[in-house]
């Protein structure tokens, strides 16, 4: 040593240092990055990101690597720190000492937390610029690696411990799936993290929670005087209509308006027999049928109207392909009088809000960032009868969960209007 020059073990150290900080840095930049991303990049032809992949398929052998390769290093610039010590200071107890410290102070800064944090920091880069390195020094040292993994294998079968594929396989559940749709905010546009959410719901929501309720249904009665009926024809909203004999439990089939108005132009004696030659056969849809599984029925069946019976084959409503596609995309079709749905929820400047009896809890939730109970009733007035256990004589008022509810207006047995107000804390009502 005394033939040496102070640099030449100085230099060596700062590259054992380097070295060491190189494999830290690459272990934590693989290990957190997002496969995800890498598959994107991947596929459009990143060959750092192709061979990342394949690194992480066995992280077994990249962490023997990376290991085998840190402890080597480590220990090489202990022993050279000491040795250089020795040799400057003699061979003392205090001097052995602060040597050691001094190299575990610089192996920790410099070889492990300041790396680490770069490669948390900038792990997709820092991983695809590190992979051809690494891939090559598998390569090299592969008997190597070989030869330790025996050993660790053979002591994690005796722990019973799995390894492999099987053991990695990763599947995301549709809650994580929803976490990072959620956590993307910076990525993807609001209106498409709005569609990507209610895609995710879409598959806990039924068709009764969409439909458009028995009482709300516009349909022609053949029963009615043929006056009433063309009348009913030319003032329609809708595209097709349902058509019933006597009640709405009786539909005989669903009119094609737009036929119907041409053969109002056409034949000059009309009759409700005409009607019935335009009529297509209805298409009814069990209760609690899933939105998801019927958006795929329609489209199976090439039907876009549906009426929901129950288990009776009594009329609950009526679901067309548009109020699902709603659903998921948010309203998009023409306003029609009486079947908008949640359109002008909100809150007002005093934080009430005046809603009809018959609107949708979910409509609420959403628009208004409530949590009211969906699991029963669907709607504001069938959610009061349950807990009231009876028609009220307005004005009442009650909280269920942290939102106060006044029934303003009853009638023909049903609450017809009903006042949110905003949730605040200080009130103190009796809840349920």
């Amino acid at each position: 040593m005394d033939s040496v020059p102070l640099w030449v073990p100085v230099l060596a150290l700062v590259l054992l240092i380097l070295l060491s900080a190189f494999f830290a840095m690459a272990e934590t930049a693989l290990m957190a990055s997002n496969k995800y991303r890498l598959r994107h990049l991947a596929e459009r032809g990143n060959r750092g990101a192709i061979t990342t992949l394949k690194l992480l398929e066995r992280t077994d052998r990249f962490l023997s690597l990376v290991l085998i390769a840190n402890i080597l290093l480590n220990a090489m610039a202990a022993a050279l720190v000491t040795v250089v010590a020795i040799e400057l200071f003699g061979n003392e107890e205090g001097v052995i000492t602060a040597a050691a410290a001094i190299v575990a102070f610089l192996l920790i800064v410099f070889a492990e937390v300041a790396p680490k944090v770069i490669g948390a920091t900038y792990p997709e880069p820092i991983s695809i610029a590190t992979s051809l390195p690494l891939q090559t020094l598998m390569r090299m040292a592969r008997p190597l690696i070989w030869f330790v993994n025996l050993f660790v294998f053979g002591l994690l079968r005796l722990f019973r411990i799995r390894t492999g594929a099987d053991a990695r396989q990763t599947r995301l559940s549709p809650e994580e799936l929803r976490s990072i749709v959620l956590e993307g905010g910076n990525f993807i546009p609001q209106k498409h993290r709005s569609i990507l959410l209610n895609l995710f719901d879409l598959d806990t929501v039924t068709v009764d929670d969409i439909m458009i309720p028995r009482t709300q249904i516009e349909a022609l009665d053949l029963s009615d005087p043929l006056e009433t009926i063309l009348e009913e024809l030319t003032t329609c909203y809708h595209n097709k209509l349902p058509v019933c004999e006597g009640e709405i439990n009786r539909i005989v089939g669903i009119l094609h308006v737009r036929k119907a108005v041409g053969l109002l132009r056409e034949a000059e004696d009309l009759t409700k027999d005409h009607l019935r030659e335009l009529l297509v056969a209805p298409y009814f849809i069990p209760q609690d049928t899933g939105a998801l599984d019927q958006l795929q029925q329609f489209q199976e069946q090439r039907e876009r109207l549906g009426i929901i019976v129950d288990e009776y084959g009594e009329v609950q409503g009526l679901v067309t392909l548009d109020d699902i596609i709603e659903e998921m995309i948010g309203n998009f079709t023409t306003s029609v009088p009486g079947t908008a749905r949640g359109d002008s929820v909100g809150w007002n400047a005093k934080g009430e809000c005046l809603l009809e009896g018959s609107t949708p809890l979910r409509d609420i939730n959403k628009k208004l960032g409530l949590d009211l109970p969906l699991d029963g009733p669907r709607t504001v007035n069938g959610l009061l009868l349950e807990h009231l256990q009876e028609i009220p004589e307005a004005p009442i008022a009650l909280r269920i969960g942290n939102c106060v509810i006044e029934v303003v207006q009853v009638q023909n047995q049903a609450i017809r209007i009903v006042k949110l107000l905003r949730p605040v804390a200080s009130r103190r009502l009796l809840s349920f």
